[in-house]
């Protein structure tokens, strides 16, 4: 897999992940653990983003 692949792929995982935190906005009661999972994830994803993105 090339560089740009991987890039777009988290890209792609990145956008999952923020569908998924609005989703959990939006529920009546939201867990505030999963939104602290999925928050924490989408930065990790970010980050590696960057870093291929430099490279």
């Amino acid at each position: 897999m090339s560089v740009q692949a991987r890039v777009e792929a988290l890209k792609h995982k990145h956008a999952v992940l923020e569908e998924a935190l609005h989703t959990e906005y939006t529920r009546p009661k939201p867990d505030e653990t999963a939104i602290n999972e999925l928050k924490r994830n989408k930065l990790k994803l970010k980050e590696e983003i960057s870093r291929l993105e430099i490279n």
